[in-house]
């Protein structure tokens, strides 16, 4: 072989210095991003949450708990226990007759709406798991249904069928029956409440389901264990970690619920979440402050336990799942059970959103489109202090579309990053998942006390526009959305796939780009999807920054007519479900059918 050998042509040092230096700058790159990232979360966020905090425990410049005692020794806050802190023996004087307060009916209220999502939630997950029929897998879908409902539209759907006028009472009437006075009762907050968390409770439960061994079941038979014995002795506890997992989320959403308690029971039937608002609205700063530091320590110390119980109960497919039945067969008790459930999952989730598009193109004298007339009139209208259909839309699509740009690259990176192993790694997801814990109320007070007020730094005084401060604020409740649904991806990942890239001369990051991503796209559109459905959908923090400029939205539009007349509020909750439909479908067709294919 004549001249120099490969190895003699190839300067093997100065490679590996290229690769050194290579392998560094990435180092430094990713430490860069990571750490941008972290500030805006900071400046998102935390500073906001922090300034909750902070107005709570500091007054002029000192350390104090004055607020925060003040608040539960209030009976109004915490009833009877606010009078126990300073003579205990009322506990015992006042049994039972407890008066609950604020926190305790917020309790209450949650607690029976977790028995209510339980109930209703179980049924559906036995139907899921154990029987095959068309629309299965789309059925299964529509369990994601709390995660991209909007709140405040759910709200408008009971109105209308629960309503004086609404669809059930205009049926009894029909029938010469009493009419039904649900509307504005605990009732009707805890079943609203139910519509959002039985379809979280069955798709939890139907998971765990699936992954029940049949093996174990059929020995449990061989031995002349009935059915019921079967079930109650080798299924049920399999299924209870998934079950008391859905109970407990179902606990920590309905004790935040926001929009559903102002819409369907107002300051009667108040929880903590609809007075720090109250709060707000009076200028009473110090109360809602106060409020939210408490509710913040309830519901992160419920997430911890919830998040500590899941790591040790995380339900796990334990041999070969049972077949499913067909549902469409000859008449017998099960399937007359499925039967009954139908019908009670129709009237309990699709009738609400079938009576407010019925509502929105009706009237006294028939089908009508008046409604929609109204929106368009009302558009044309001069007067700027009213609200404009067309306005909330256009800045409901355009604070989706910066959530998008925003929550995204966000979620992606905390995507990858929780998929590395590094010192510290459990922390930074911990702080990345810290919005679940959070309240959009919450968010939306220190966005408004702590960016839109503004403060002064070096002589400056830093404030921040509404219409930026609620895309921060939908970009926080987003972008956990976006790292849920890229960190599984990733993970499932072949690492041979990723090592081949590195052999051939990949640095760590080229093989991120050109090999892990591309293979995550659908996680990546599914967590967009999300991200802005939520957006679109978003309330809580909304209705605190929008207050007095035209930043609103759809949601908070829908929440002023309703106060006027419900033919408006029902024609705009309409236009919200069509574009909260469309991104469902995406959801649906890219992500929302994992976990019920078999």
């Amino acid at each position: 072989m004549n001249g120099p050998g490969l190895f003699e042509r190839v300067n093997v040092p100065a490679v590996r210095e290229r690769l050194r230096r290579s392998r560094g700058l990435e180092r430094v790159g990713l430490a860069v991003v990571t750490l941008v990232t972290l500030a805006l979360l900071v400046v998102m966020f935390f500073y906001p949450v922090g300034v909750v905090f902070a107005e709570s425990l500091v007054v002029d410049g000192r350390p104090t708990v004055a607020v925060i005692t003040a608040i539960l020794t209030d009976e109004f806050f915490f009833g009877v226990f606010a009078t126990a802190l300073s003579d205990p023996w009322v506990l015992v004087e006042s049994f039972p007759d407890y008066r609950l307060g604020l926190f305790g009916f917020t309790a209450y209220q949650a607690l029976l709406s977790t028995v209510a999502s339980v109930a209703l939630g179980v049924p559906g997950a036995w139907v899921l798991a154990r029987w095959e029929f068309p629309g299965r897998q789309t059925v299964g879908s529509l369990t994601i249904l709390p995660f991209v409902m909007p709140s405040i539209m759910v709200a408008i759907g009971f109105v209308a069928t629960f309503g004086e006028n609404g669809v059930v009472n205009g049926f009894l009437r029909t029938l010469g029956l009493p009419t039904l006075e649900l509307l504005y009762t605990l009732e009707v907050i805890v079943l609203a409440h139910a519509f959002y968390n039985a379809p979280l409770v069955a798709r939890v439960t139907a998971a765990a389901w699936e992954g029940v061994s049949a093996d174990a079941t059929e020995t449990a038979r061989t031995l002349g264990a009935s059915p019921l014995r079967a079930f109650r002795d080798v299924t049920l506890p399999q299924l209870l970690p998934a079950v008391l997992t859905g109970a407990l989320l179902t606990f920590i959403f309905s004790f935040m619920s926001f929009a559903i308690v102002l819409a369907l029971g107002g300051l009667r039937y108040a929880t903590v979440e609809v007075w720090v608002y109250h709060s707000v609205q009076q200028l009473d700063y110090g109360t809602a402050t106060g409020l939210a530091v408490l509710e913040i320590v309830v519901s992160l110390s419920l997430t911890y336990a919830y998040l500590q119980y899941e790591a040790r109960q995380r339900a796990s497919r334990t041999g070969r799942p049972a077949p499913r039945r067909d549902l469409l067969g000859g008449l017998t008790a099960d399937r007359v059970a499925v039967g009954a459930y139908a019908a009670v999952a129709v009237l309990v989730f699709v009738l609400p959103m079938a009576s407010m598009v019925l509502a929105s193109v009706t009237g006294p004298d028939g089908v009508t489109l008046r409604n929609y007339a109204f929106l368009v009139e009302r558009q044309a209208e001069a007067y700027d202090f009213q609200v404009k259909p067309l306005t909330a839309v256009r800045n409901s699509l355009v604070f989706g579309a910066g959530t998008l740009v925003v929550a995204v690259p966000i979620g992606v990176l905390l995507g990858v990053v929780s998929t590395r192993r590094f010192r510290g790694r459990k922390v930074l997801d911990a702080l990345a998942m810290a919005p679940f814990a959070v309240s959009g109320i919450v968010v939306g007070l220190g966005l408004l006390r702590g960016l839109v007020f503004g403060f002064e730094a070096f002589g400056w005084r830093v404030t921040v526009a509404g219409p930026v401060a609620i895309v921060a604020a939908h970009a926080v409740g987003a972008y956990p959305f976006v790292t849920r649904n890229v960190a599984p991806a990733l993970a499932g990942i072949d690492d041979a796939l990723v090592e081949s890239a590195r052999v051939l001369g990949a640095t760590r990051t080229r093989a991120l780009l050109d090999v892990e991503l591309p293979l995550v796209v659908p996680g990546i559109v599914a967590g967009m999807a999300f991200a802005f459905a939520i957006s679109i959908g978003e309330f809580d923090s909304t209705v605190i920054l929008a207050t007095g400029t035209n930043s609103y939205t759809m949601p908070v539009a829908i929440e002023r007519f309703l106060g006027r007349r419900l033919g408006p509020a029902t024609a705009m909750g309409s236009v919200l479900l069509v574009v909260t439909g469309a991104s469902f479908v995406v959801i649906d067709r890219l992500g929302g059918r994992r976990g019920f294919d078999g």
